[in-house]
């Protein structure tokens, strides 16, 4: 006769031993026809957790896969096990303190959190940002590009059995890191950008170690590519895994890399320009092929288009002030206002509204993180269960931003 126990999730629920923190099943009826037909099992199915304590989950994403053998049939994304309520707290505080309530989403890129809305509260206010300090914002947010990239190499190796890649991607992500900390006074979450500017200018430290990085980043990064590009096993666990063709990414609104790897030039520095991106010279690279290994390629592509505008940044960039004359405490008149910009993820956003007070009314972000994870649904069933980690990688999610 089968023992069964009190669940750890729901003690009011008897379950199999041994039991687990997170029992596969919910322990309440099903919610909707989805959850119905998703945790009805066939003969020969099974329901396996993957996270949310999993390295290869990019965070704290719990993923309950159904799986028939060694084969994915069906997939079901869990959220909410990082959420801390960013947007209300700054509904909660001033215009100045809510931007650093935003560091923590993208907590890899944070310079990209704090840009979007500080645009949309400039919008606010009708405030016209010092050509420095546009120019300054570029070369910031395209170095943290470059280091995010670095970071999701490495990672995608590390999620396929490779080890080694993630130290040259740290390698990299860290002299650019110890730059922005010289820049910033901060190594990770940055709190640099200002509405009206950016907090201090140029310093000679920032510029010694942007000098010395420039004249070998392009040599340093072919080296690490050809380390997975020239891997076997690498290329043969992502080429042809994980296709999205065009359609599908239109009809799900992915953004980001992720589109670009399906042959969509969208990139809101071209499609909505914003800073001083329409006077730089740039391409936006595209693949055709829309798997796992073209995803990978393209970001590649995209580190070397950042260090070609980083280097326009540096011959272009005009003397002038860093900040624009903003008073301390900010009053906007009532309206609304969106600004986006392109992250390493994709299109992101904020949605500000003013009623006139020192706090916002509403403040909302739209984070293409939580768009891109949706992919994963319907590009799963039928690879192999540890093909799961392979196309989790190549979307590059990140669960501070999807949870907020």
């Amino acid at each position: 006769m089968t023992t069964q126990i009190p669940s750890l999730d729901d003690p009011r629920v008897l379950v199999q031993t041994p039991a687990t923190i997170y029992d596969a099943i919910p322990p309440y009826a099903p919610r909707t026809e989805r959850e119905a037909e998703f945790y009805t099992l066939r003969d020969g199915e099974m329901l396996v957790n993957m996270g949310p304590q999993h390295p290869s989950t990019h965070g704290v994403l719990r993923l309950v896969l159904k799986i028939e053998g060694e084969r994915v049939s069906d997939l079901d994304p869990v959220l909410g096990y990082l959420h801390r309520g960013i947007e209300k707290l700054g509904e909660n505080a001033d215009y100045h303190h809510a931007i650093c309530y935003t560091d923590p989403l993208e907590y890899i890129s944070s310079l990209f959190n704090e840009l979007a809305p500080v645009m949309a509260f400039e919008q606010l206010l009708d405030l016209r940002v010092p050509r420095r300090a546009e120019y300054i914002r570029v070369l910031s947010c395209e170095l943290l590009r470059i280091a995010s990239h670095a970071l999701f190499m490495g990672w995608m190796a590390l999620d396929l059995g490779g080890l080694t890649p993630i130290l040259y991607g740290f390698i990299e992500r860290d002299e650019i890191v110890e730059m922005l900390a010289a820049l910033t006074g901060q190594r990770m979450l940055f709190n640099y950008m200002r509405i009206g500017g950016v907090n201090g200018d140029l310093n000679h430290e920032f510029l010694s170690r942007l000098g010395d990085w420039m004249s070998r980043a392009l040599r340093e990064i072919e080296a690490n590519t050809t380390l997975l590009n020239e891997n076997e096993i690498f290329v043969k666990r992502t080429r042809g895994l994980g296709v999205i063709d065009r359609r599908m990414a239109l009809g799900l609104g992915l953004t980001g890399p992720n589109v670009r790897a399906s042959g969509i030039p969208y990139d809101v520095r071209r499609a909505h320009p914003y800073g001083v991106y329409p006077e730089l010279e740039f391409d936006i690279p595209t693949r055709d092929e829309g798997d796992s290994y073209a995803r990978y390629m393209l970001r590649v592509d995209e580190i070397k288009q950042s260090i070609r505008i980083i280097d326009q940044v540096l011959h272009r960039m005009p003397d002038g002030p860093v900040m624009a004359k903003v008073p301390r405490r900010i009053t906007p008149r009532p309206g609304r206002a969106w600004a986006a910009i392109e992250s390493p993820r994709g299109q992101y956003g904020c949605y500000a509204i003013s009623d006139g007070t020192d706090q916002p009314y509403r403040f909302r972000i739209h984070d293409p993180s939580f768009v891109n994870l949706q992919a994963v649904v319907p590009l799963m069933p039928g690879n192999l269960l540890a093909d799961t980690m392979a196309v989790m990688a190549s979307l590059d999610p990140v669960m501070g931003g999807i949870d907020k």
